[in-house]
């Protein structure tokens, strides 16, 4: 066989493995070696390639945006910020028709903006916004939707682990791709509140017919309660974002400013124990093993791919089918959505991106723009079955046998469909992505 035959045959594998459960980075690892023993018939040759690979992969300083941004997002969800913010977001918002599911898109976007893990934060706001959203009577098939629409939001808006992976892969910079999350970031959110106006005007059957939220409870005054809650999420933000934006820090530096100043608001507001805090710093340690194993693995795999000469054999293919840069987006954005249905965003960003930013490159597309629609377009799959990881999420979260998955599943759908209008928007309109750079 060729070096393109073997690299075609490298990505049926891959599917192939992945679907009968092996880890992604352990059925790219495999791939990769077994692939360069085919194109050399040498494995020692193969261990040798692999092992540089693996050494070189994590070595750089921008590796330690991960565990910092990670720890951050995980004080601040265990230090029950996200219910702060749900708080003072209904307090604005509550009153209004739909006023409930709008106040936990806003919500998710200003816990996004300190978590950047869309897991989180359908996990948080499940046991938070559903409960009561369905207390003043909206269904549980519109509460889950909305909650799993706008979790999507900790991947979009910065910081995001999956802009800094991408940032990783491409060889750009996260600062950039930061900044260049906030226009579609907001405009999602915005298109998601619009979305919930239009449903529950058109579709009371769909959204139920809620009662009008009432006053929440509160200690003290309620500028005073409010002042409380919402200055240390603005401070967090001001500190990382405007250290970021403001060349104050590199996104290293913010994260690990950041992580500390979760910890440091956590402690005063009396929300975590040494325990717990130990409890979060393991768990930082394995994401952040899972997250470095599978760039080991990407790495691998792309040169692997690179020997194989199937990056440049596609790019000339897609050049001569005369797709134009519009066309060939669509064309991408299309399979990572197909892909989203069965596999998870990071696992379709390491198999893909090898293969299309070749092909992006050569049809001079800007790297920053290219990587928001790849984020957003891969997070749609988070909301699609069967996998669709986010519904999986809440509906563990919520451990309720009342609400079937498939419920879960149907009211995610509208939202998803946002976000594909979102998606056609941003690829009309770069500016929306690039305007702040």
């Amino acid at each position: 066989m060729t070096g393109v035959e073997i690299g075609l045959w490298s990505l049926v594998g891959i599917l192939g493995l992945i679907w009968l459960g092996m880890h992604v980075a352990i059925a790219l690892a495999l791939v990769s070696f077994v692939g360069v023993w085919a194109l050399r018939d040498n494995p020692t040759y193969a261990a040798r390639l692999l092992s540089l690979a693996t050494r070189e992969s994590i070595s750089s300083y921008l590796f330690g945006v991960v565990p910092l941004f990670v720890l951050m997002g995980l004080v601040v969800s265990r230090a029950d910020i996200g219910r702060d913010t749900f708080d003072v977001a209904n307090r604005a918002l509550g009153r209004l028709k739909g006023g409930l599911g709008m106040a936990t898109v806003g919500a998710n976007a200003v816990f996004a903006a300190i978590t950047g893990i869309s897991i989180a934060s359908a996990a948080v706001f499940a046991k938070v916004a559903v409960p009561e959203m369905m207390r003043i009577g909206h269904t549980a098939r519109f509460a889950t939707g909305v909650v799993a629409g706008s979790s999507v939001l900790g991947m979009l808006i910065p910081p995001s682990l999956l802009l800094i992976l991408y940032g990783i892969l491409a060889e750009q910079s996260v600062g950039h791709l930061f900044v260049a999350g906030i226009g579609p970031g907001v405009v999602l959110a915005l298109a998601f509140c619009v979305g919930i106006a239009v449903m529950m005007r058109i579709a009371p059957g769909f959204t139920g017919t809620p009662k009008p939220a009432a006053p929440m409870a509160y200690e003290g005054s309620l500028a005073r309660d409010t002042a409380s809650k919402l200055a240390p999420i603005a401070a967090l933000i001001a500190l990382v974002l405007g250290g970021i934006y403001g060349g104050i820090f590199t996104p290293t530096e913010a994260g690990a400013i950041g992580a500390l100043g979760a910890i440091i608001i956590a402690t005063l507001k009396r929300r975590i124990t040494p325990r717990i805090l130990w409890q979060v710093t393991l768990e930082t340690g394995h994401i952040t093993a899972a997250i470095c194993f599978l760039i080991i693995a990407a790495t691998m795999y792309s040169r692997f791919l690179a020997l194989s000469g199937l990056p440049a054999f596609v790019t000339e293919w897609a050049i001569a089918q005369e797709l134009g840069v519009t066309g060939f987006v669509l064309l991408y954005c299309l399979i990572l959505v197909l892909l989203g249905t069965i596999l998870d965003s990071s696992s379709i960003m390491l198999i893909t991106l090898p293969l299309v930013l070749p092909i992006a490159t050569a049809l001079h597309i800007d790297l920053i723009w290219f990587g928001i629609v790849t984020v957003l377009a891969v997070e749609i799959g988070l909301l699609t079955p069967p996998l669709g990881l986010s519904v999986y999420v809440i509906k563990g979260a919520l451990d309720d046998p009342g609400i079937p998955l498939g419920d879960v599943f149907k009211g995610a759908l509208p939202f998803a469909a946002i976000m594909a209008l979102v998606l056609m928007l941003i690829i009309a309109f770069p500016p929306i992505a690039t305007a702040l750079l």
